[in-house]
């Protein structure tokens, strides 16, 4: 079932930004037709496609990508994704053109199919719906949300948190554009999508299209008892697509979970669900001194426990010694092909046994390149 509640006033609401109002800068996109077709050299003559986009931009202020422009310069963004350490399937990406859908509730119901398709019964397809551009004076939708699924943050009058406190504010958000919510701790969100008025549209995701796992151990009878789940994709839907000097602010794209992501960051983060202290009692680890390391011995469990559940539920899922070692193996395939593989170290290596991993002991390339996801300014 799908709701929509669009506001009386936007509450909120971010101003239209990033490219709109802007006319397209042609050596951005003559710098990116020259990479697609040096990659692509099948797909036509290139300086007739070049005075073609000039043409273009002189008339409008900016172009439109071909199919196969975008789809080259989705997964190329991905490919130059410094902080993510997935990209050795980069080529796999499927790419969604929804560039005609330009209201909040055709996005609303795009994100949902979104969800449904690479969800994909728990076997994760890497995917991104590419929504309309910004052009010169016309801004496109935007996604408030971060990810298409995050659990609801609840500030109550104690000052305590219940829930996900990364979420606070747009719990908020969506409580004054009308959403009940329900106080518990891991209550979906709406997503909360701007059209290029400014007015935001909420949207509750239906059950059907959000797939959630209950964590439990494999050791320990006990860890189902607090309470804990996840959901299974992790799509980003807060960042800018930017393709030769186009932008595409709503572009939400998800690979699939780094097991560390959950039990080392948002389970266990003193700042997010902060679990630690928890698992540790319920071990029966001594937590009145750090020499016992109590925190890395419960680390470590919170963590066998996301890998069990993850693999039991059917939800695909890495490791991160895995993922460590596919993308070294993505990294030589980058340099074989003559073409830098940037990385930011503090990202790439896992926050949970950094060491081991044999990304720990190297130095990356930290140059920054285009197509790329961004924030938007």
């Amino acid at each position: 079932m799908r709701t929509w509640i669009r506001s009386l006033s936007p509450f909120d609401a971010r101003p239209a930004q990033s490219a709109a109002g802007r006319v397209t800068d042609l050596r951005e996109a003559e710098r990116f037709l020259r990479l697609f077709h040096a990659e692509n050299p099948a797909t036509g003559n290139l300086h007739a496609r070049l005075r073609d986009v000039a043409r273009e931009v002189a008339q409008t202020g900016t172009y439109t990508h071909t199919y196969e422009e975008l789809q080259f310069g989705a997964r190329v963004a991905w490919r130059n994704s410094n902080r993510c350490i997935g990209r050795l399937y980069w080529r796999s990406l499927k790419v969604r053109d929804r560039r005609q859908v330009t209201s909040a509730e055709g996005v609303a119901v795009e994100c949902v199919a979104h969800l449904r398709e690479a969800t994909n019964d728990g076997r994760i397809r890497p995917t991104i719906t590419v929504f309309a551009p910004d052009a010169p004076g016309l801004p496109a939708p935007r996604i408030l949300n971060d990810q298409l699924v995050r659990y609801a943050g609840y500030r109550a009058d104690d000052g305590e948190i219940v829930g996900d406190p990364r979420n606070v504010q747009l719990t908020e958000t969506a409580v004054k554009l009308g959403w009940q919510g329900g106080r518990g701790r891991f209550d979906v969100l709406p997503l909360v999508v701007q059209d290029a008025l400014g007015a935001p549209l909420l949207c509750t995701l239906p059950g059907d299209a959000v797939l959630e796992v209950p964590l439990e151990h494999p050791a320990y009878p006990w860890f189902a008892e607090l309470g804990l789940r996840w959901h299974a994709l992790p799509a980003i839907s807060d960042m800018c697509l930017e393709i030769g000097g186009v932008c595409y602010p709503c572009a939400p794209f998800n690979g699939w979970y780094m097991g560390t992501e959950i039990g080392a960051r948002n389970l266990a983060d003193a700042d997010r669900y902060d679990q630690l202290g928890l698992v540790a009692e319920r071990l029966g680890l001594d937590t009145t001194t750090e020499r016992s390391l109590w925190r890395d011995h419960a680390l470590v469990e919170l963590n066998v426990a996301v890998l069990h559940s993850f693999e039991r539920a059917g939800v695909t899922m890495a490791d991160h010694h895995t993922e460590s070692r596919r993308f070294l193996k993505h990294l030589e395939r980058e340099e074989k092909a003559g073409r830098a593989c940037p990385a930011d170290w503090s990202w790439i290596v896992p926050p949970l046994s950094g060491s081991a991993t044999p990304v720990f002991h190297r130095y990356y390339d930290t140059r920054t390149l285009t197509p790329a996801y961004v924030h938007h300014h």
